[in-house]
């Protein structure tokens, strides 16, 4: 007898219009964007964030977050737009994930500033926040990774901060990330990540 193939319900569907609504508003937003280092197109930082948060099992909302964690610091996207668009709990996650790069005279706040106060906002934030958090931290390192293969340490001259700087707020987030999320899969490869990241700076020649 011919099996008869059960329909899909919504919640085991495997294309969401949210999430190509959120993808397409990513591209485009970040289309001028290009990645420190590299060079690279900046839209793969959070189309990877995205499918890191999927690969671990997060919901279609989280990584919709993670497609447009940077929309609002990077690009100046109106945060009620997210919501009206999104819904609060992506909304929610992109507010405390956002930095204040600016003040209010339109200067740039300096970067040991603007990080102690993103880590200070980590420590009260919900469990999905984090979990961006810690996706967005993972690719970061990832990359920091391949560029040191590639270039050697002459990465670093083109951030704000040192290897040394860098190293020890990646640090934080894992900690920070380990106590939202305990033993999760995710905080484990951003530490091993940040583990790799550490040697590899030790080997170009860093204390």
């Amino acid at each position: 007898m011919k099996e008869t193939m059960q329909p899909t319900t919504a919640s085991e569907a495997g294309y969401s219009s949210a999430y190509e609504e959120a993808l397409r508003l990513a591209l485009v937003a970040h289309r001028e964007q290009r990645r420190k280092g590299s060079g690279l197109p900046y839209s793969i930082h959070p189309i990877h964030v995205s499918v890191i948060l999927l690969r671990h099992g997060f919901s279609t909302e989280v990584a919709i977050a993670g497609l447009l964690h940077d929309l609002v610091e990077d690009q100046g996207f109106d945060p009620e737009e997210i919501d009206r668009r999104f819904g609060p709990e992506v909304s929610e996650i992109v507010d405390a994930l956002t930095e204040r790069k600016r003040d209010a005279d339109g200067r740039r706040r300096p970067w040991p500033m603007r990080k102690r106060e993103a880590l200070e906002m980590l420590e009260r934030t919900s469990k999905e926040a984090a979990a961006v958090k810690a996706a967005d931290a993972l690719h970061n390192v990832e990359s920091f990774l391949e560029d040191l293969r590639q270039d050697g340490a002459d990465i670093w001259r083109h951030f704000n901060q040192g290897p040394i700087e860098q190293l020890a707020y990646y640090r934080r987030i894992t900690s920070i990330s380990r106590r939202k999320l305990g033993s999760h899969p995710l905080v484990r490869e951003l530490a091993d990540a940040v583990s790799d990241l550490a040697t590899a700076i030790k080997d170009t020649g860093h204390p």
